[in-house]
């Protein structure tokens, strides 16, 4: 793997580990939204997860085409140019509970 797939899997892995230290307390959708900070902070690292997708390589996305890269990086799309617009609900379905399989995964 080259230096620049590392660091930006690696890049990943630090968003997810922080959604999922934010989260690890929040039961439900509700009370996700009801936490300006916890809702922004994961938000934000959403946007940072489909930043690093972007610096991978087209070589590595392939060998791992199991992972819905494109699905992610629009995901960071509607989060960054659509804030006012995110659903906390479908946003908490993101987070709970698929992220722990995404990480053993890569």
């Amino acid at each position: 793997m080259s230096n620049k797939n590392r660091l930006s899997i690696l890049g990943m892995i630090e968003a997810i580990e922080k959604i999922e230290k934010f989260t690890k307390d929040i039961s439900n959708a509700t009370e996700f939204s009801d936490d300006q900070l916890i809702f922004d902070g994961c938000l934000m690292n959403f946007i940072v997860i489909g930043e690093m997708v972007a610096r991978l390589d087209e070589s590595f996305k392939e060998s791992n085409s199991k992972i819905e890269w494109e699905r992610i990086k629009s995901f960071r799309n509607i989060v960054a140019h659509d804030y006012f617009g995110i659903n906390a609900n479908e946003v908490w379905q993101i987070i709970k509970p698929r992220f722990r399989p995404i990480i053993t995964h890569i």
